[in-house]
């Protein structure tokens, strides 16, 4: 399948395996459900997942769609760190539709595997259920800004409050939650104003 819903270039791709053995510092496996990210963030280092895709079109303004064999014995995974969402968010707006993400998780329950979930969105609310049953997860929101007019203006992703209010609503649910201020503004991220207004609902405040 191929087509444009709402400006974005939609396919759907076949890939042999959703495990990436990961060369990040937190080691593991990066996991990443779609392939580009349709929050068009202007400073996303992951654009550079073009070279390696093949994709002509313009970072921000495709999704691929991928279906992955069923994992089919999750506890292979056990004490293993996964990070979901390495070069993409397993939560954009298309997630809603397509439910790359959620599948994912169901195939993992039962893994004990340490599962780290990164993005900017506050769809996540919706698999709350599935989190708690994973037991071993941690929840990372992108937030270097507090000012609504200046995130608008780097990224088309959720906006800030409904990013506090959705890590709020996980970190009540008892589980770890972490505020990732990412990337640094000079001059305009303010540290101090981010970590007072999410320091209640928040287990780890993180820092590039």
């Amino acid at each position: 399948m191929e087509e444009v819903i709402n400006g974005i270039l939609i396919r759907e791709v076949e890939t042999k395996n959703i495990m990436t053995k990961s060369s990040l510092p937190v080691g593991g496996y990066s996991v990443n459900p779609y392939v580009g990210c349709t929050h068009a963030c202007k400073y996303c280092y992951a654009s550079f997942m073009k070279r390696f895709t093949g994709h002509k079109e313009e970072w921000g303004t495709f999704l691929d769609v991928k279906h992955w064999p069923e994992i089919k014995n999750p506890k292979k995974y056990a004490g293993q760190r996964l990070v979901i969402g390495s070069v993409t968010d397993g939560y954009n707006p298309q997630e809603e539709q397509f439910g790359n993400t959620r599948k994912l998780l169901e195939q993992l329950i039962g893994s004990d595997a340490d599962i780290l979930i990164c993005t900017k969105s506050d769809l996540v609310v919706r698999d709350i259920d599935l989190l708690k049953k994973l037991g071993r997860v941690t929840v990372s929101w992108s937030i270097n800004t507090l000012d609504e007019n200046f995130k608008n203006d780097m990224d088309s992703a959720s906006s800030i409050e409904h990013r506090i209010a959705a890590m709020k609503q996980v970190y009540e649910a008892g589980i770890r939650t972490v505020c990732f201020v990412s990337p640094v503004f000079p001059g305009i991220t303010d540290f101090e104003a981010i970590f007072e207004r999410v320091k209640d609902q928040c287990d780890l405040f993180w820092l590039e």
